[in-house]
């Protein structure tokens, strides 16, 4: 059963903000020797053959890249998938989704693209989430545009440490991205082997969609052969309106069998999770929001695999 607080005080998280207590700091170490992959519901999705590296890019603000990106990857954890969410954005969001710490002096993704810090060092378990794991990001990325300029291969640093990283074996790292097309999101689309774009139903859901698609394709020619676009998601879908449809026909008809099945509606449970730090898929389970991305990881989960 879903809680909603009664006064702004009852919020967990502006209890954490007002006591400034660090407390959840279970480690993948501490994991590591855990059970293998089990599911809530018995449904275990089948497992890739190695790891899929996704990222989760869309230069547009506001289309749900980080919501998508944490219930997503909640979901697949969930049916038996051991997977890892970068968060590439500077205002930490994705962890403060997965109730992951990200304030103060906590060692981020920033030290590791900078720093060459190893992931191994950054990533820990999500409370109550035993496959589920984070790599954290702070405010300091804000500062990392600027800094990969003057490195070595700077393109590949997060594709290098993620390379090093063997600690445990992830069925899925999926990569959250700024809603931005700078060396961050350049950095993990060449990291990655997928593109996941999640689309907005709206009138500018492909404004600037074309740019993103030639960067995706300009990153296949120079720097990641093997980069593709798999998925793309339909998201704040408003069934009343006859523009959401109209958009969500226009998208398949120019990506086809990429667009998923699954819609995301608006649904308000997927804006109140964050608050709790956590996703949609423990937050309120049986809400339309999180059954709609419980359907579109299934469909990840069962994306054919490319040759």
């Amino acid at each position: 059963m879903t809680q909603t607080p009664l006064n702004p005080g009852d919020s967990p998280l502006v209890r954490e903000a007002l006591s400034s207590v660090v407390s959840r700091e279970t480690s993948v170490g501490q994991a590591a020797g855990s059970a293998g992959p089990t599911s809530v519901d018995g449904d275990v999705w089948p497992r890739p053959a190695k790891t899929r590296v996704i990222a989760v890019a869309n230069q547009k603000g506001g289309v749900g890249k980080t919501t998508t990106s944490v219930n997503i990857a909640a979901a697949l954890s969930m049916h038996g998938q051991r997977v890892l969410v970068v968060d590439l954005d500077p205002q930490g969001n994705a962890s403060t989704a997965l109730a992951t710490e990200h304030r103060g002096d906590v060692p981020d993704v920033y030290q590791v693209l900078v720093d060459d810090l190893p992931m191994a060092d950054i990533v820990k378990q999500v409370p109550d989430m035993p496959n589920l794991y984070c790599a954290p990001a702070t405010i300091d990325l804000a500062g990392a545009e600027i800094e990969l300029v003057s490195l070595v291969a700077r393109e590949a640093r997060l594709r290098r440490a993620l390379a090093a990283y063997d600690a445990v074996e992830f069925d899925y790292i999926i990569i959250d991205c700024p809603p931005s097309l700078g060396l961050l999101t350049v950095n993990a689309l060449v990291a990655a082997d997928e593109v996941m774009i999640p689309i907005q139903c709206e009138y500018y859901a492909l404004e600037g969609l074309g740019q993103l698609l030639r960067n995706v394709d300009l990153i296949r020619a120079h720097l990641n052969p093997t980069l593709r676009l798999s998925t793309i998601v339909l998201t704040m879908y408003d069934g009343r309106t006859r523009l959401a449809s109209q958009v969500a026909e226009e998208v398949r008809s120019h990506f086809g069998d990429t667009v998923l099945n699954t819609v995301i509606p608006r649904s308000v449970r997927l804006s109140e999770a964050p608050s709790y730090g956590q996703s949609v898929m423990t937050y309120d389970p049986g809400s339309s929001g999180a059954m709609a991305y419980k359907d579109a990881a299934r469909e990840i989960a069962h994306q054919a695999p490319v040759a």
